[in-house]
């Protein structure tokens, strides 16, 4: 097993924007654990349902997220199994919310956990992304729940047609539906100085290459590239964007 370097540090920033919408659904959240240090919980949450109803749906998820992650014992726990239990509770909350108020709220959710030993779970349900870059090159992301995603899966359009395809939005799953959400848990076995982690939203990330975001995560510090890629998205979108929202993570060295 490879040993966890000694001298490192967690960084992180998060960003949030309205977008060009009436209404903030979007909500984010980065959570150190309260006992244990160097471990934390990013999650980034986009409602949708009328007026209050999606704002409603990622409240719950980053509540539901607080008291989930307050659990986890590091030491002891499984961070897979503690993510899915976020997810499912979350989806529950949501569906219990829409009961009271008689609306359709629903959310999706993008979240990792990195552990005192560098290692990070993540985990997602609906078409908010978890990216993993080593320096500026990705590693890994997540793949949406979405229609257009599985058009690509099936080789009928490529990604950047799936980006402009008029039915880009419409999920496959989510939470607080009636259908359980689908939930991809996938597991770092070690983050390395220099690793990133992002979380973030459609309204994000449709207007990046996974190259470019991953220049900007590798060649700024976190609070300086979450304000660069809200300030890129807010440009690139030409007054038609969405609530957007990030939540990002390095690995730096304390030497």
């Amino acid at each position: 097993m490879t040993p966890t370097p000694t001298s490192y540090r967690l960084v992180a920033a998060t960003g949030i924007h309205k977008g060009d919408r009436p209404y903030q659904q979007d909500q984010v959240e980065i959570l150190p654990h309260p006992r244990a240090s160097g471990c934390l919980l990013a999650v980034v949450a986009d409602g949708m349902g009328g007026k209050s109803g999606g704002r409603k749906a990622a409240d719950q998820v980053i509540m539901t997220s607080r008291q989930v992650f307050d659990r986890y014992v590091p030491s002891k726990d499984e961070a897979g199994q503690n993510l899915q239990q976020l997810v499912e509770e979350s989806h529950l909350m949501i569906k219990l919310t829409a009961i009271a108020f008689e609306e359709e709220p629903h959310s999706t959710v993008a979240a990792f956990i990195v552990n005192p030993d560098l290692s990070a779970v993540m985990v997602h349900a609906g078409d908010s992304r978890v990216y993993h870059f080593r320096g500026p090159e990705m590693v890994h992301r997540t793949i949406d729940h979405s229609f257009v995603q599985r058009l690509v899966n099936e080789g009928q359009i490529s990604e950047e047609e799936a980006n402009v395809h008029p039915q880009s939005n419409l999920l496959t799953g989510c939470l607080g539906t009636q259908q359980d959400p689908p939930t991809t848990i996938h597991h770092i076995h070690q983050l390395k100085v220099g690793d990133s982690l992002l979380a973030c939203s459609d309204g994000l990330w449709h207007y990046f290459t996974p190259k470019e975001l991953g220049a900007i995560v590798h060649t700024l510090p976190p609070r300086e590239a979450a304000e660069m890629l809200v300030g890129k998205a807010r440009h690139r979108a030409r007054a038609g964007g969405d609530n957007l929202s990030l939540a990002l993570v390095r690995v730096e060295s304390s030497n």
